[in-house]
């Protein structure tokens, strides 16, 4: 198998780490080799590596765990980007999606208040606070989908994760074309930043319930914004 990864292109590590995970046999839910292992494996320096590994998650093809390590995404095919959830986001509204998250992503909340580890929630502070200081909107949303990503992660329960990681493929899937945004960047006072705010200082505090209603206050504000619904 290694042989064959070479013959890959070598100016594309995504394709090769694609290549590794779907040939080595990793089902879902297996856990990676650590960096060190596959940067040698796979002729890669670590910078390299984790782009490619920033890509695949971004994909939902794998998740990554604080401490844990990375493995493998339930639901989807990990040798082509997202598979029949990404056919699934394509068939689903903007406003559909945000109705799906409306349902799910207030329920993690609420765990990540109870179980939230010190680390997820430094890791949350920093994309918070990354979010601020981001220069464009790209930098801003890959802020923000750590962030979210951060509070399932902190639910400490796989099954949630696992979910969050598969409605994210759908999203990414979705065709947001009738989202326009009016300026290279968040405002400094984009309300977005303040609903975060308000989500973090619930999961800081324990509280479940305002953990729940801060995220879903946030989400309902979202969606309001991109189509004047709640």
């Amino acid at each position: 198998m290694l042989a064959e990864l070479r013959e890959l292109d070598v100016n594309n590590p995504v394709s090769r780490l694609r290549a590794f995970v779907a040939e080595g046999g990793y089902a879902a839910g297996s856990r990676l080799p650590p960096e060190r292992e596959l940067t040698d494996r796979l002729g890669m320096t670590r910078s390299t590596l984790r782009k490619a590994l920033d890509q695949l998650e971004r994909d939902g093809a794998i998740w990554r765990h604080v401490g844990k390590g990375t493995f493998v995404a339930a639901g989807v095919d990990a040798s082509r980007p997202g598979g029949a959830l990404v056919e699934l986001g394509r068939q689903l509204t903007p406003f559909r999606m945000m109705r799906a998250r409306l349902a799910i992503e207030p329920a993690i909340a609420k765990e990540a208040a109870i179980n939230a580890s010190g680390a997820a929630l430094t890791q949350m502070n920093v994309a918070m606070e990354r979010a601020h200081a981001a220069s464009n909107w790209q930098d801003y949303e890959t802020q923000d989908d750590i962030f979210h990503r951060t509070i399932a992660e902190a639910s400490d329960n796989l099954l949630l994760l696992s979910l969050f990681d598969q409605l994210n493929v759908v999203r990414r899937a979705v065709a947001w074309g009738n989202v326009v945004r009016q300026s290279v960047k968040p405002a400094a006072d984009h309300l977005s930043f303040r609903e975060h705010e308000a989500i973090g200082a619930a999961l800081e505090a324990r509280d479940p319930d305002l953990a729940y209603e801060a995220m879903r206050s946030h989400l309902r504000s979202v969606s309001a914004r991109l189509f004047s619904e709640v």
